[in-house]
């Protein structure tokens, strides 16, 4: 496990990274461009691409490719193993190109299916829309090709090049809209442009160490070729399967569109805040564990599998719960401090912080579902992930229909907020539903000390949130005071909740190696 804890670490610290340079994008961005149908609309034309780069690269295809290439890498000698690199990379760029010249082709259809509430709103800018995704549409093709690239090099163990990459996004676009707006007649649309070229750099970025590695790939394409169509095959399926949240987030988008204008701006804003720590721990595990889950079903490996499954499945809620409660005790204050600068103003930061609260009730099964859906995937079984995501699915759209329809006709302020609580709650059918089917074709049986576990968790979340409700200053406060003053309190909130956390659980008796999850 100390190797999986290295690599989790390595991971998470490159991620910490990206995420803090997100987080001044997206001040950046709030800085100069209000919340209104322009940003909306610029959200909207970032979220397609960005959702099918979870579903056909990060999502279907990685975690496809990634069990077959562990298995090549296992079982095969070096010119096979290259060999599926160079027939992968064909028919992933074939596809890839077909896709984008489609959606650049069809953007205005394609918005219209994604934001259909758009057209009845004038002030939405659906025109602008449009023209911003046909600038963003190829971000897909340049991504999926850099998930390609991370996915050989997770499988060699270079975590650290892929986790940082997603840096660079946010440097493009923290670029563009700081010296790149005032070239524009519509500043918005240097966004779209920093989004195309971040696709670029982020591919560019990683193939010097691909080629280290000497497996950098040429583009072939033969009928039949055994590897790809394994691939392939086990492609269909996770395209449901390996993105539920995500695909819950575009239902999100498309219910939003018919909601007050700023809604679309508000959950994004808020997705932002619970993505950081999602990223950081269930991404980074999901990362990690999914070649090691691979290496060891080939192997036939029964007891060292549940062995990983089980310290992944400790190390993510002994992160996201206590997460889970600060970032619900601190909406608020996070979103006064981090966004509230220039044209996002307190309202913003109300109608944000209520869909973040929301929010964050699921980060504890979104951090679930990366490590458990890795136990089907590493097996080669994708069809019981996709017939649970159905379910996940389904279960949104209801949740939907049962708490924001009577929120938005109500006329009380918010109804957006609903839509995350659905998210969150689908979530966790999406998690029990995957633990459920592990344990009953015994893949997966919880080890011992697992009630104690869960039992010193709760007990020292209740002290720090405690604490943080009887220091923390009123909304008043947060709403008036200064940027220093505000940015040293919730500095101050988030060590005190840290401390008592982990002081709580050494008192009860949890060492700092079990912290750890040695």
């Amino acid at each position: 496990m100390s190797r999986l804890l290295r690599s989790s670490a390595v991971i998470s610290a490159m991620t910490m990274v990206s995420r803090v340079l997100g987080l001044l994008r997206d001040m950046i961005v709030a800085r100069y461009f209000p919340v209104d149908g322009a940003t909306d609309a610029f959200y909207v034309a970032f979220r397609i691409p960005n959702l099918l780069r979870r579903l056909f690269a990060e999502g279907a295809f990685s975690l496809a490719f990634v069990p077959v290439l562990s298995e090549y890498k296992e079982k095969q000698d070096r010119e096979t193993l290259k060999d599926l690199l160079d027939h992968v990379a064909g028919y992933l760029g074939l596809i890839l190109l077909v896709i984008t010249v489609v959606g650049v082709v069809a953007a205005p259809v394609v918005m219209w299916v994604f934001a259909p509430g758009f057209d009845a709103k004038p002030e939405a800018r659906p025109e602008l829309a449009v023209q911003m995704l046909r600038i963003t549409f190829p971000y897909i093709l340049f991504i999926s090709l850099t998930a390609f690239v991370s996915g050989i090099l997770n499988t060699f163990h270079k975590f650290a090049i892929p986790a940082l990459t997603p840096a660079l996004l946010n440097v493009v676009m923290i670029a563009a809209a700081i010296w790149g707006a005032p070239y524009f007649d519509e500043p918005i649309l240097v966004l779209a442009w920093g989004v195309f070229f971040a696709g670029i750099a982020q591919l560019v970025f990683q193939l010097p160490t691909l080629a280290r590695l000497g497996l950098l790939p040429r583009f072939r394409i033969r009928k039949g070729h055994e590897g790809v169509s394994r691939i392939m095959k086990l492609m269909i399926p996770t395209l449901f399967g390996s993105s539920i949240a995500q695909l819950n987030l575009l239902i999100n988008t498309l219910l939003a569109s018919f909601l007050a204008v700023g809604s679309i701006s508000w959950l994004y804003y808020s997705d932002r805040f619970v993505e950081l720590p999602l990223a950081i721990v269930g991404v980074a595990l999901g990362t990690v564990i999914l070649p090691k889950l691979s290496s060891d079903h080939a192997k036939a490996d029964a007891a060292q599998f549940r062995h990983t499954m089980d310290w992944a499945l400790r190390m993510g809620l002994l992160i996201s719960i206590p997460a889970t409660l600060g970032l619900m005790l601190l909406a608020e204050p996070i979103l006064a401090t981090v966004m509230m600068h220039g044209a996002y103003g307190w309202k913003d930061v109300q109608m944000s912080a209520m869909s973040l609260t929301t929010y964050s009730f699921g980060l504890s099964a979104f951090i679930l579902v990366k490590v458990l859906a890795p136990g089907f995937y590493s097996r080669q079984d994708t069809k019981t992930p996709v017939k649970i995501g159905v379910i996940s699915i389904v279960s949104n759209m209801l949740l939907n229909m049962l708490i924001v329809l009577p929120w938005h006709f109500s006329g009380t302020p918010g109804p957006h907020a609903g839509l995350a609580l659905a998210t969150a709650l689908a979530g966790y059918v999406n998690a029990g539903l995957l633990f459920y089917n592990l344990h009953k074709q015994q893949i997966f049986d919880p080890e011992k000390g697992w009630g104690a576990f869960l039992l010193k968790i709760t007990l020292a979340c209740l002290v720090m949130g405690g604490l943080i409700w009887l220091v923390s200053p009123t909304d008043a406060w947060w709403q008036t005071a200064a940027v220093w003053p505000k940015i040293g309190w919730l500095l101050g909130l988030i060590v005190l909740a840290l401390v008592s956390y982990f002081a709580t659980l050494r008192l009860l008796g949890m060492s700092f190696k079990q912290m750890l999850g040695r």
